[in-house]
């Protein structure tokens, strides 16, 4: 299948990048949310996104412009429906993702590749609440979108090879590497990635060390380019906190149970860097340990 045009549900950090890197590799992008100050937010971030590439070189100001033209953006779900590859980049929270494809699959055109972004939740179990379980699969991309290079590609227990063939050419189109991960809890990357973080969170919780002594161990001794402390801020910490649920609940092992710490810093809205305060305080120059 040629795809043309791709819809993009969800205008948040990772909705705005996938619409980024879309449009910059010739796709014709449509981009939902549901609220119009996300959408012109998304708009801005893009822009600024773009001119910094064009300011390294990595791309002319003439592909920065025509990437602008080619996307749009609207508050009527719907209208994703027409589009020949949707990609779902809403909030982790597995009712809001069913609500959302429940609410489109009226909409969608008979070739439509249905996926999400989903970092952590059951392929197989987000498709069987649509009309089309073989044209449906796990398009995960890794925070910053423009950035970084890999792309998981998940299949369900009912994923054709034609999606998943389309959507691998679709990441090879972007310039990206794709890893086919199976339909597990996590996937590949979160599965790694996310019980590290939630170690780190324990070994503050527990005194062993600082927030600043934990990143800088990790940092310096085993060379990390971030902190896993730093990275869960960059993460945020609800969606680190969501990927740890999923595991726990779905590997059933207590060794992925979310720290008490983790859970603390949710309650109290410090989610990281998106509300200027998590494991580092955002709100002066510099930021700033909370612990």
């Amino acid at each position: 299948m040629d795809v043309k045009s791709v819809g993009v549900i969800g205008a948040g950090q990772m909705g705005n990048g996938i619409a980024h890197v879309m449009a910059l590799a010739g796709y014709n992008v449509l981009l939902n949310d549901i609220s119009q100050d996300a959408l012109d937010a998304a708009i801005e971030t893009i822009k600024g996104n773009l001119a910094r590439q064009v300011s390294r070189g990595k791309i002319g100001d003439d592909e920065m412009q025509a990437a602008l033209q080619r996307i749009k953006t609207t508050l009527n779900l719907p209208e994703i429906g027409q589009t020949d590859l949707v990609i779902e980049a809403a909030t982790e929270r597995e009712a809001i993702k069913h609500a959302i494809f429940e609410d489109l699959q009226p909409h969608l055109q008979a070739h439509t590749i249905l996926t999400s972004n989903t970092s952590s939740i059951s392929i197989t179990r987000l498709a069987s609440r649509t009309d089309r379980p073989e044209r449906f699969m796990g398009f995960h991309f890794m925070n910053p979108v423009p950035v970084m290079q890999l792309v998981e590609l998940i299949r369900g227990i009912a994923t054709d090879e034609e999606t998943f063939a389309t959507c691998k050419a679709v990441v090879d189109r972007l310039g990206k590497t794709a890893a086919s991960a199976e339909d597990f809890p996590a996937f590949i990357v979160n599965r790694i990635l996310m019980p590290m973080i939630n170690e780190a969170v324990y070994t503050l919780y527990e005194g062993v060390g600082s927030v600043q002594s934990i990143d800088q161990s990790m940092k310096l001794g085993a060379n990390h380019p971030m902190g896993p402390l730093e990275l869960a801020d960059f993460i945020g910490l609800d969606t680190c906190l969501a990927i740890m649920n999923v595991l726990h609940e779905g590997l059933a092992d207590t060794k992925y149970r979310p720290c008490p710490l983790l859970t603390k810093y949710v309650e109290a809205g410090w989610l990281g860097r998106k509300t200027d305060r998590g494991f580092y305080d955002y709100r002066g120059e510099v930021p700033a340990p909370t612990r």
